[in-house]
């Protein structure tokens, strides 16, 4: 653990890999002993912004097919009987049923597309709205990642004092919201998979107040960073 006046860390390390996350607003939860996210630092302001109503899941429009009747006139003959009118078909319109909208694609097939796409699936099972990839964020993200590579270094703040939230501003956004970061981890999958499975980076990436999303990843060391910004 390391912690100091305005930032309070968590790392998990396990088969060869680390985890790290901070947020500047992490919604209140149970903590397991010795779990210092539990235990959210002064520093985490929460945001005033309310997180947006969600839009209900779009439904297909029913479909029906029906057939037209048909009719032959029977020749006429010398009896004075009427033609009978044809039957009509008592049968109802059946409608589709309605299928659940998947989570929007990245249309990246790249490390950092395949983590935005397991992300907005945590979300989409969540409740939360999709995050959208923003360019300034995934700036910073990328940036860091490279940084640890080439300095090898594993920390939310450089060897210099620079915290998250002002490399995020430095690189042109000026909403941060939150940080994860990994090491170790072969693929998308897995680094989804640890991060999940820790109850501080769950808090950060099911967080529906957060909209924005850049990743970066190096693979010298497989170094993973995810901004979040509001």
């Amino acid at each position: 653990m390391i912690a100091s006046a305005s930032y309070l860390m968590v790392t998990d390390r396990f088969q060869g890999t680390a985890l790290s996350n901070l947020s500047l607003s992490v919604p209140d939860t149970k903590g397991r002993p010795g779990d210092a996210l539990a235990k959210p630092p002064a520093y985490f302001g929460q945001t005033s912004s309310p997180a947006p109503d969600g839009s209900a899941p779009g439904s297909a429009a029913p479909t029906s097919s029906s057939a037209a009747p048909t009719s032959s006139a029977a020749p006429p003959s010398s009896s004075s009987a009427a033609a009978e009118p044809p039957a009509k078909s008592s049968e109802a319109p059946k409608p589709t049923p309605s299928k659940a909208p998947e989570p929007p694609r990245s249309q990246d097939s790249s490390l950092a597309g395949q983590v935005i796409d397991l992300v907005n699936a945590e979300r989409a099972d969540a409740g939360c709205s999709p995050v959208s990839n923003e360019s300034h964020l995934a700036a910073a993200a990328q940036g860091h990642s490279d940084d640890m590579s080439a300095r090898n270094y594993f920390s939310h703040t450089t060897p210099e004092g620079v915290t998250f939230d002002q490399r995020i501003r430095a690189a042109g956004y000026d909403k941060p919201g939150a940080e994860n970061i990994a090491k170790g981890q072969s693929s998308a999958a897995k680094v989804m998979d640890a991060w999940m499975n820790s109850e501080g980076h769950r808090a950060n990436i099911l967080n529906c107040k957060l909209k924005k999303i850049g990743v970066g990843v190096n693979t010298k060391g497989m170094y993973w960073t995810q901004n979040f910004g509001y």
